[in-house]
């Protein structure tokens, strides 16, 4: 039985790159690895650069340039407001309050006391 990670608290779930340069970071991606970027439509009409590996995606490279250069691990969580609010009260820092994404689903990013920061999502039906 495979687990699916979109369903299953507490599994990654998806990868998302940001850099300054995410034209230059997507020719590298796909130079290095192989991986195969294409622009997924969203339901607001716009566009998101999906990284797929085989017939589906497994993360992305926004095109929006970022500070803040690096990948963040989504974990796939049963309630994105009470995990939040239980990593805040543990002593992580909010990175992006709880929020909706139209056809993705909630998601919050925290940064842990270490350092790290991570996603919580729980995806739409």
């Amino acid at each position: 039985m495979t687990t699916n990670p979109t369903t299953t608290h507490g599994m990654p779930s998806w990868i998302a790159h940001s850099s300054a340069d995410p034209a230059e970071a997507r020719k590298f991606y796909e130079n290095v690895l192989g991986w195969n970027i294409v622009d997924m439509p969203m339901q607001d009409g716009s566009s998101y650069p999906g990284i797929m590996v085989g017939e589906g995606p497994i993360g992305g490279i926004p095109a929006t340039p970022s500070k803040d250069n690096g990948w963040v691990v989504y974990i796939t969580v049963d309630d994105v407001d009470k995990r939040f609010a239980a990593a805040v009260k543990a002593g992580a820092a909010s990175v992006s309050d709880p929020a909706d994404a139209p056809g993705v689903g909630r998601m919050a990013t925290i940064c842990d006391p270490f350092g790290a920061t991570l996603a919580f999502i729980s995806y739409a039906a």
